[in-house]
Order: C-alpha cells, then sequence, then structure tokens
C-alpha cells in the first residue's frame, strides 16, 4: 500500500489570519517502509516570517524571498503529481491539512477531504494515554537516534524542518503501525517505487570467519558437566542414547 507521509513548516498556526506554507516535504512509503522518493520545496509566502517562527524552523523571510511561491508550475504540480491519490499522513494532521487547503482556495483548486488523512497523533495518544505525544517525544521512545536522527540537535533554534520531520513521521509510523519486527513476516511484499518497480535490495552474506572461536568452558566447568552426566547412567542424551520411545526393538 502506498501512503505518503508529509509535513508543512508554517507563517504561524492559523491560515485564516494570513499565515501561510514556507516549506513542504513528503516521503513515499509503500507497506510501511521508505522507498527513497521524496518531494522537497522552500515557498516564498510573500509575507514577513516573525522571529520567534524563525527560531523553529530557521526560515527567515530574506531566505524565503527568491524561493518560488506555492501556486508556481515547479511547486504546485510536481506535489500534487506526487502525492497522487494515496492517503496522506501526518502528525496532528488537520494542522496540515488546514495549510493546504487555504493554499488550494487561493489557487481556485479543489480541496482534500478530511478522509483522505491518516493522523497519527490520535494513534500515539491511544497507545500512549497521558503521556507526551509530540513528534519529538515519540521519536525519543522510539530512540529513533538509533537510525541516524539527531535528537539533540531539534532542541536548537532552527532544529525543525519539514524534510527531516516528515522523515522522522515515517519511522514513527512504521512503529506506531507495529514496529520493525512486523517487517519481518515472509509474506509482506516488497516495497515498490513511484514507477511501481520493486525498490532494489541486496541481501548481504557474512563470511565464514577463518578461525574458529574459543571455547568460553574452563576445565572446572567441563570436569562438573561431565560429572553431572555420569550419574545419569548410560541412557543419558549426552552418551548418544536415543530418546526414550525412539530406537532399540519395536
Amino acid at each position: 500500500m502506498r501512503e505518503i507521509v508529509f509535513d508543512t513548516e508554517t507563517t504561524g498556526r492559523d491560515p485564516l489570519l494570513g499565515d501561510r506554507i514556507v516549506e513542504i516535504a513528503c516521503v513515499e512509503i509503500v507497506n510501511l517502509l521508505p522507498t527513497g522518493a521524496t518531494f522537497h520545496r522552500y515557498i516564498n509566502p510573500e509575507r514577513d516570517v516573525p522571529e520567534e517562527v524563525v527560531r523553529v524552523h530557521g526560515l527567515t523571510g530574506a531566505f524565503l524571498r527568491d524561493k518560488p511561491v506555492f501556486g508556481a508550475a515547479d511547486v504546485i504540480g510536481p506535489l500534487l503529481d506526487f502525492m497522487g491519490d494515496s492517503p496522506l499522513v501526518a502528525h496532528n494532521a488537520e494542522f496540515d491539512r488546514k495549510f493546504l487547503n487555504a493554499e488550494f482556495r487561493r489557487l481556485d483548486r479543489l480541496e482534500f477531504p478530511q478522509e483522505r488523512f491518516v493522523d497519527t497523533l490520535p494513534i500515539a495518544r491511544a497507545l500512549f494515554p497521558g503521556a507526551a505525544n509530540s513528534l519529538d517525544a515519540l521519536s525519543r521512545r522510539y530512540q529513533l537516534d538509533r537510525y541516524g536522527f539527531d535528537l539533540a540537535k531539534r532542541k536548537g533554534a532552527g532544529g525543525h524542518g519539514a524534510l527531516i520531520d516528515a522523515r522522522m513521521l515515517a519511522e514513527v509510523y512504521l512503529q506506531l503501525r507495529g514496529g520493525r519486527e512486523r517487517k519481518l513476516s515472509f509474506l509482506e511484499e516488497k516495497p515498490e517505487s513511484a514507477e511501481g518497480a520493486p525498490a532494489a535490495f541486496e541481501i548481504v552474506r557474512r563470511p565464514p570467519r577463518k578461525k574458529a572461536l574459543a571455547a568460553r568452558l574452563t576445565p572446572a566447568e567441563e570436569a562438573a558437566h561431565a560429572a553431572f552426566v555420569a550419574q545419569l547412567g548410560d541412557k543419558a542424551l549426552w552418551n548418544g542414547a536415543p530418546p526414550q520411545g525412539q530406537g532399540g526393538q519395536g
């Protein structure tokens, strides 16, 4: 199943008050695994970016001034093509949905219906009632630093960004849906890319050891084991006797 995990960065919290999208990023996943295909754009919001918001994502008005607007041909078209008709996964999805739809309204385009979105926030709240369930809290709970994410960096100014957040959310979504052990099933289909071709993968086989590992048993432990086996008699399995009910006379 193909899904699109996405995130936005904005100039504020309310598009009805004129806040706009300044960054959007999407990560393609198939059967809960990222395929490596992404979409990412910085966007000129055509307005100022408040300083308190810059401290979160680090995107200043000066940096965004020469970026394309949301309705530009190299933004809106490729974005919709990448999303296709796949479900859209976001954390606190209503926030991102209302910003997307506000931009679509400005362009006289159809808005995305609520049922198309998968919100990971209520999923997390159901799994961890009463606990902190922000993306950062979930990333710490699932120890995403094991997979190369720098969680400490996110505490500093400009530590958040749409692309890194979407990639982190893709990993969190996998964990919320059952974790990496879910992917051990031999019945799972191979992930496919956006073009439908199976994603490349390789099984790396370890070469045999050039020298066998040394035994870790001490002479005292070996002697104790031999004494224990001697007490069991000639029919002990350690002496090569068949299990009871097997072998012998029929």
